[in-house]
């Protein structure tokens, strides 16, 4: 197979697997122990959860779509 058929440069796969991995990231930061309706648990409404978790998963995103749009530089 030609590399020159492929969509996608080596770049742009390794932008796209930075992107992924920074997503699943924030995925983790995002989890925790979950309020029953025995015990309430304020961890839940930590900033950790509900403000920087949010923002690695966008920057994540915005990394991902950046990593489809990027155009690999022609050897030529």
């Amino acid at each position: 197979m030609d590399k020159k058929n492929l969509a996608f440069g080596r770049m742009n796969f390794i932008l796209l697997g930075l992107g992924m991995l920074i997503v699943v990231i924030g995925f983790i930061l995002m989890s925790g122990d979950s309020s029953t309706t025995e015990a309430y648990n304020p961890d839940i409404f930590s900033a950790r959860r509900i403000k920087v978790a949010p923002i690695v998963c966008l920057v994540g995103f915005v990394s991902m779509i950046y990593a489809v749009v990027h155009k690999p530089k022609d050897k030529e």
